[in-house]
């Protein structure tokens, strides 16, 4: 069977390689931006694009519902488990002793071994392959995630000596920052109002004014921070949410002007994607103090070297990760069972399998250095103040009523994906699932190339122009309980796979009280 479905991704490849129209591939990230948000008032730019191109209706974020998470797989096309980066925040003595680092903040780890990046991100990414071809590239980002796309910092081929990364002002290679700043000034320094237009303005002008002031390069990232950054700090659907929204697409009109002035609009592919999409708190939970009161050395960072029996509580807004140092297996399954006890979980995790979870291994993110248990906050569909649907629990670092992500609800995985070219079917809608996951095969497929290693995702074939494919998904749901002298504790997590890929449709959990005998 895998011998059979590696011909069929092959000839998939060379299906597309043989049909690919487009001379460039442009991937737009809008953060944080769900589907049902797409509309002709706030984003007209990109609802003409879902009309006249591709719009993917079913389409899924990896877990943990997070920026760094999807920032890895967009840019290589596989699970966490396989690329590196399994949380916005991680726990890495070798990294950072006392404490949690930023998976995407990249000044920090440079401060050791200089090529520590490349094996920190541990895939090759869509960049670097571009790179490989003999191609050059151009990355801009309002936020530092956007390095992820290209990790080397030596630079050893002509074309990676040509291509470079900005994120949040800074500079890859640095040389580069004298001519973009002489051409569009300095980076905007202060956040001073909402939306954040000031800093995605001027990365998209750093990509369509000076990276492209010679030609359109192969393949350009652009990723914006909005509306991620305005939702977190109001909610969802707000006002000033609803203006991010505009801002985006503002830029993204910047982008098609800078296509149509420079005569590449026809021979371009466009994919405008987000690396998530977004909830509202309804419940706020000091996971740390909770489980100090319950006994637990629990603490947020050492002060000293970590001892043995302390649990790390590192949050992801709506997951939390516990590391448990010395690994102790009898402490583990107390702080789970505390957790089935709890009014906050949705879905467990964890490394080994304990009654009544689910492993870190079935949501791909068992890597050499994951946690010994997350847990996804528990969700619930009820609206906002502004009518958006989908409210989580959430640890500590945003108010009641803010916004936040990394739950296994679908209003954080189900985010966008919206497709436009030459290669691209038009006025489509694609029901099939799809997830960041296929983005990274799709792109390398469009422009022709081919990755050095099989990537977790598929191409999306069935949205190109005069495609006859049509795959078979097939749903199935995860389950998982433990009983306890009051209640039962269920956990679900439904999932389609599409061959050998799987998405994430939805997880949740709750206590359920026992049904007295008769």
């Amino acid at each position: 069977m895998h011998i059979a479905r590696t011909a069929v991704s092959a000839f998939l490849v060379l299906l597309v390689r043989n049909l690919s129209a487009a001379d460039h591939v442009v991937l737009i990230v809008w953060d944080g931006m769900r589907p049902d948000f797409v509309t002709a008032e706030t984003a007209p730019r990109l609802s003409a694009l879902a009309r006249d191109g591709v719009f993917f209706k079913n389409h899924h974020a990896a877990y943990p519902s997070s920026t760094n998470v999807n920032g890895a797989v967009l840019a290589t096309g596989d699970y966490p488990e396989h690329n590196g980066i399994i949380s916005n925040q991680e726990f890495r003595p070798a990294i950072d002793p006392l404490k949690p680092f930023d998976t995407a903040d990249f000044p920090a780890l440079d401060r050791g071994e200089a090529q520590i990046i490349a094996k920190y991100v541990t895939a090759p990414t869509v960049a670097e392959i571009v790179h490989a071809a003999g191609h050059r590239t151009s990355i801009a980002g309002s936020k530092p995630v956007a390095q992820l796309a290209d990790r080397a910092r030596k630079r050893e081929s002509d074309a990676a000596r040509h291509s470079v990364v900005i994120y949040r002002g800074k500079f890859w290679p640095k040389t580069a920052e004298a001519t973009i700043v002489s051409a569009i000034g300095p980076f905007p320094t202060r956040r001073t109002a909402l939306p954040n237009r000031g800093e995605d303005a001027w990365t998209t002008r750093a990509l369509t004014e000076v990276l492209w002031k010679d030609e359109v390069p192969k393949f350009s990232l652009l990723w914006l921070s909005e509306p991620d950054l305005t939702q977190h700090e109001t909610a969802p659907s707000s006002p000033a949410a609803s203006d991010a929204i505009k801002s985006s697409d503002e830029n993204l009109a910047r982008v098609l002007e800078a296509l149509r002035a420079k005569n590449a609009l026809t021979s371009t592919d466009i994919l405008v994607v987000s690396d998530h999409g977004f909830s509202t708190i309804d419940l706020l939970v000091d996971v740390a103090g909770r489980l100090r009161a319950a006994g637990f050395d629990a603490v947020r960072k050492f002060g000293a070297p970590a001892k043995t029996g302390q649990v790390l509580v590192v949050s992801l807004g709506g997951s939390v990760e516990f590391y448990v140092v010395g690994h102790d297996a009898a402490l583990i399954r107390k702080l789970v069972e505390y957790l089935q006890h709890s009014d906050f979980a949705g879905v467990i995790l964890t490394r080994e399998k304990i009654e009544g979870t689910f492993t870190l291994a079935q949501a791909h993110i068992a890597s050499a250095t994951a946690p010994d248990v997350i847990v996804a906050s528990r969700w619930n569909d009820a609206p906002n103040e502004f009518g958006a649907h989908g409210e989580v629990a959430s640890d500590l670092g945003k108010n009641l009523g803010q916004g936040t992500h990394s739950t296994f609800s679908p209003h954080d995985l189900n985010n966008i994906l919206i497709a436009s070219g030459p290669d691209f079917r038009g006025g489509w809608i694609d029901e099939i699932p799809t997830g960041n996951i296929d983005v990274a095969p799709t792109v390398l497929a469009l422009l022709g190339l081919k990755a050095p290693q099989a990537m977790d995702g598929r191409v999306l074939t069935e949205a190109l122009r005069d495609s006859e494919f049509t795959p078979a998904p097939e749903s199935h749901e995860l389950q998982a309980q433990r009983e306890f002298g009051e209640f039962i504790w269920r956990q679900t997590l439904s999932l389609t796979s599409v061959g050998k890929v799987s998405y994430f449709m939805e997880g949740n959990g709750a206590r359920t009280p026992k049904q007295p005998a008769r």
